[in-house]
């Protein structure tokens, strides 16, 4: 179930913070670290695992699961958490979706180049998710492997298409003209 508007703020404002203080964080020479799904040019420490299920609400609001954090940028992370929070996948429609979307980054106060950005962006890291689901698969690399079989293949796969279909409406929702 989607969270509502002020939620999703919320958690843009979550992930804002955690961007900014990682900042701060002196990064390690990235040409030694094994990323999944590495950032062109990292210049941030990152969680790469922003969304729903490593979300812990309750009296206090954490993100759990940071076995996945390294070297990435603010946009490669942003962009898997917005394809994520805001549910940008099939079945969903594009406006609710787009209201969403829209909800998280506003709450992340993304500045204008990241805002352009962001929809080309989500297109490429859904399409990475399911090119490393698939690869996983090829080649027995755990857990992916299993999950690509157990139904992560064709949600990535469905994901990817909406992502990349749908850029359009993505690029109005978070056009600050709106």
């Amino acid at each position: 179930m989607p969270l509502e508007a002020e939620n999703l703020r919320r958690v843009g404002q979550m992930i804002r913070r955690i961007h900014d203080v990682s900042e701060s964080v002196p990064l390690p020479d990235v040409s030694n670290w094994e990323m999944l799904l590495p950032a062109d040019i990292p210049n941030l420490m990152c969680h790469n695992d922003l969304a729903p299920w490593n979300l812990v609400i309750g009296d206090r609001w954490v993100f759990i699961d940071w076995d996945g954090a390294g070297p990435s940028t603010r946009l490669w992370d942003l962009a898997y958490a917005a394809q994520a929070f805001a549910m940008l996948v099939e079945g969903q429609s594009v406006e609710s979706a787009s209201s969403r979307l829209r909800a998280l980054i506003d709450g992340s106060e993304a500045d204008v180049a990241l805002r352009e950005a962001l929809p080309a962006a989500m297109a490429e890291r859904t399409a990475a998710m399911l090119e490393l689901s698939r690869t996983s698969h090829a080649n027995g690399l755990q857990p992916w492997a299993d999950m690509y079989v157990g139904g992560h293949g064709g949600f990535w796969r469905a994901a990817a298409h909406y992502v990349s279909r749908d850029q359009a409406a993505w690029v109005r929702a978070l056009s600050r003209s709106e």
